[in-house]
């Protein structure tokens, strides 16, 4: 069995996802039983989509918080604990002996821990979120879009977004391509239009634009990570898809 490594955090959101996702199951469903012709079973089926969603918004909102006191009460225990387990030590107690780790072994502990960084990074943007601005927008969005008989589709924020987006579109449209066949298709076209994208590519620290090498780097962390897609990866799917996204 996998030893569980989500944080507290990550399984909320998980969770809340998945409900949303069902609510959206449910919805689709109340609006098929309902005629579109049938004008005032429509406006009160737009009315409870909109109540819905904000006893949904409401509630994950007080989760959040409730989540968030928790942790706070939980990292003042945890440094209470802390603080007795150093006197211990001073008191001279003697610690387990360990083994030297390997360089392979710490280069698999390093990368694991920058993954783990980065989704804790984006858990806590996730948290953010339901409290800011854009979720607003998105709520009114939502609302807009449920009175026309369309939906806002949620993408996970993993690193993929905008190649699932494109993928889930695209799918639409008859089209088979998978992840990985758009991130290598797209890193492919760059690498063949490298005058197109090159100019784009600067290094924050020097202002210097990508060297060949970096240039080179970069399309293969396209392909071989979950590197975050931009507007010049944006441009280059529409442009090998040939269609507009």
């Amino acid at each position: 069995m996998e030893e569980e490594t989500d944080t507290e955090e990550e399984k909320l959101l998980k969770r809340q996802r998945r409900e949303r996702k069902e609510l959206q199951a449910k919805i689709q469903g109340m609006k098929n039983a309902v005629p579109k012709n049938d004008k005032k079973r429509r406006k009160q089926l737009t009315e409870d989509v909109a109540r819905l969603e904000a006893e949904m918004d409401e509630r994950h909102q007080q989760e959040v918080e409730h989540l968030r006191l928790e942790i706070s009460k939980q990292v003042e225990v945890e440094s209470l604990a802390n603080g007795i387990g150093k006197l211990e030590c001073e008191d001279g107690e003697k610690t387990a002996q360990h083994s030297r780790p390997t360089k392979a072994q710490k280069r698999r502990d390093k990368k694991a821990a920058l993954e783990k960084e980065r989704e804790e990074r984006i858990a806590e943007a996730e948290i953010e979120n339901l409290s800011g601005v854009r979720h607003l927008e998105n709520q009114k969005l939502g609302h807009v879009l449920a009175g026309r008989g369309l939906q806002i589709k949620q993408i996970p924020s993993d690193g993929h977004c905008m190649y699932r987006a494109v993928e889930d579109q695209l799918k639409e449209r008859g089209s088979m391509l998978t992840l990985a066949q758009l991130r290598s298709q797209t890193a492919q076209y760059m690498q063949g239009h490298v005058d197109d994208f090159l100019p784009f590519l600067i290094t924050p620290s020097t202002g210097d634009v990508y060297t060949p090498e970096e240039f080179e780097k970069y399309c293969d962390d396209i392909v071989n990570t979950p590197a975050w897609g931009g507007q010049l990866e944006v441009y280059a799917t529409c442009l090998w898809t040939r269609r507009a996204l």
